[in-house]
């Protein structure tokens, strides 16, 4: 199983996981353009997508899936309550995600968990191929003991690191911005995000990749802070997403 990041941040996110001949991509909130420009960058074409698994419908996350599900025919799975969002549009293939219940492709095992998010029915996903876990939380204002419960002894992970408080509590955003961001149904900050490697069990975990992060409000240098005192490990051992240029292919 291996995993590649086409983007991550507030103007758009979208990655790919696959095994063996299975590829699925989380969310697609580029332009069906710019899409397949990075799956090229990542080597893979457009029609070998076997489907779309939507986290939420935030236009970062959603802007690209109804177009790229219509030029492609690929499946377009949801929960109910994001399905409900006009930005969508007609799809050819829709499939209702139900959340903790288990998605089939060959031998690429998916089950999605509910995650606190502003939005109408969010999820995040676990993956595994059997052997090895690889869990994705991102957008998501706070963690849970569910959450942590779901996310202990995977392999490998993509975890939000948005924002540092003292940055968002500074900048020039409105305070009802700043509210949304930190609040309970907003995003995790770095510290949070330290608390929650700090509460899951990290044992087995391999690699760590960081998204999410926001431009304005976050450095590179404060999240490997925040996430390496967390892990106790060096900087380089963290992978920061970026949200113009693609992650490669990581193997889990």
């Amino acid at each position: 199983m291996q995993f590649a990041v086409l983007g991550s941040g507030s103007r758009g996110n979208a990655m790919l996981v696959e095994s063996n001949d299975t590829c699925v991509m989380v969310d697609c909130g580029f332009s069906v353009k710019e899409t397949e420009k990075r799956l090229a960058i990542l080597q893979r074409e457009p029609d070998e997508i076997d489907a779309i698994l939507v986290t939420h419908e935030h236009s970062d996350h959603i802007k690209g899936v109804g177009a790229f599900s219509r030029r492609y025919k690929t499946p377009v799975f949801t929960t109910r309550g994001t399905g409900r969002s006009q930005s969508l549009g007609e799809l050819p293939d829709w499939q209702r995600i139900i959340p903790e219940q288990d998605i089939a492709f060959n031998d690429l095992h998916i089950m999605s968990y509910p995650v606190p998010h502003d939005a109408r029915e969010p999820c995040q996903f676990i993956f595994s191929n059997g052997d090895r876990r690889f869990g994705l939380l991102t957008d998501t204002g706070s963690s849970t003991t569910h959450i942590e419960q779901l996310m202990s002894g995977c392999h490998a992970m993509m975890l939000e690191c948005n924002h540092d408080l003292d940055m968002l509590a500074e900048s020039s955003y409105p305070a009802s911005l700043k509210q949304r961001i930190s609040g309970q149904f907003g995003h995790l900050s770095n510290e949070q995000a330290a608390d929650f490697l700090r509460a899951i069990d990290t044992e087995k975990l391999e690699q760590l990749v960081v998204a999410h992060i926001s431009e304005q409000n976050n450095t590179p240098t404060l999240v490997k802070q925040s996430v390496c005192e967390a892990l106790e490990c060096e900087s380089d051992w963290i992978e920061l997403a970026d949200q113009d240029q693609p992650l490669n292919w990581r193997t889990v």
